[in-house]
């Protein structure tokens, strides 16, 4: 598989009835599905049944671990045609089971008031590293279990390339505030329809926020007994932007208790527009107490 995955290759649907649709992953190896890409596909089933709107928020909750190794098939419903909305309610199923439900809502494009909040201040992607090569350098020090199994998830097709100020890995020397600022894009050409750079904003929305939120408890991915995973998602689209150049994905995590950790973020283009803001809630427990010294 090409290192340098096409997203509208892969997240492409295939329809099978008047409101159902058939995917795949193309990375079939055992595992999960990575949650971003039943989003993308989900809102991508729903835009096949909307003409002349734009999606202006989407919600939805990761319900069971996805099966990378069969279809997924997304239901459809049609939840109601409005004169200015239109809302669409997308069931990804597996196994007979639902893996992912989505609520999106669409909208008619119209003038209106305007603010945002403005993009915070740091380095731009020019003056930073690629974030997978900084984790490729930080493996070679990491023990050997642990860096053969992150190895191989590292060795997957990476379609979003990555710079950050603050480079997660999954090695940490110690506890770190909980927020980061990391610049992100789709490496190859999304093409001119802009229902399509939504899509592939929507797959990388689910990048690294789970991240952000483990960073003051000092444990990572590969942490012995730690145990995460992305509970729900909501992202709301401010506007229409080019996902194939840089943008900025400025988390924060105000919030962690009872196994869970809370996540924001919000996605500004280079000029400091805010196209996206994103909210993530997502499990983070320890199973079993960790080995001493472990970090």
């Amino acid at each position: 598989m090409s290192e340098r995955q096409n997203l509208v290759d892969t997240l492409g649907l295939e329809r099978i009835e008047v409101n159902l649709f058939r995917g795949t992953t193309p990375d079939n190896s055992p595992g999960r599905i990575f949650g971003g890409q039943v989003i993308a596909q989900s809102l991508l089933a729903a835009y096949e049944t909307v003409e002349a709107r734009v999606c202006h928020s989407l919600h939805c909750y990761f319900i069971r671990p996805g099966d990378p190794t069969v279809p997924i098939i997304f239901d459809v419903d049609r939840s109601r045609d409005g004169g200015s909305f239109t809302t669409r309610r997308v069931v990804a199923i597996q196994h007979g089971q639902q893996i992912f439900n989505l609520a999106a809502s669409f909208m008619t494009e119209e003038e209106g008031f305007e603010h945002q909040a403005p993009m915070p201040e740091g380095p731009g992607p020019d003056d930073l590293p690629d974030e997978a090569e900084m984790q490729r350098e930080a493996l070679k020090t990491a023990p050997e279990a642990a860096r053969k199994e992150a190895e191989k998830w590292m060795s997957r097709p990476r379609p979003i390339e990555m710079r950050s100020t603050d480079a997660r890995s999954y090695f940490l020397d110690g506890p770190k505030e909980p927020v980061s600022q990391t610049w992100f894009r789709a490496k190859e050409p999304i093409g001119e329809d802009p229902h399509m750079h939504q899509v592939v904003m929507a797959y990388a929305s689910d990048m690294n926020l789970l991240s952000t939120g483990m960073r003051p408890h000092k444990v990572h991915w590969q942490t012995p007994g730690f145990q995460s995973a992305s509970l729900d998602h909501a992202m709301w689209f401010h506007r229409p932007t080019n996902f194939n150049e840089w943008h900025l994905y400025s988390q924060d995590s105000p919030s962690a208790s009872g196994g869970r950790g809370f996540i924001r973020g919000s996605i500004y283009r280079r000029d400091g527009t805010l196209v996206a803001s994103v909210a993530q809630e997502g499990l983070m427990r320890m199973r079993a107490p960790r080995p001493k010294g472990e970090g």
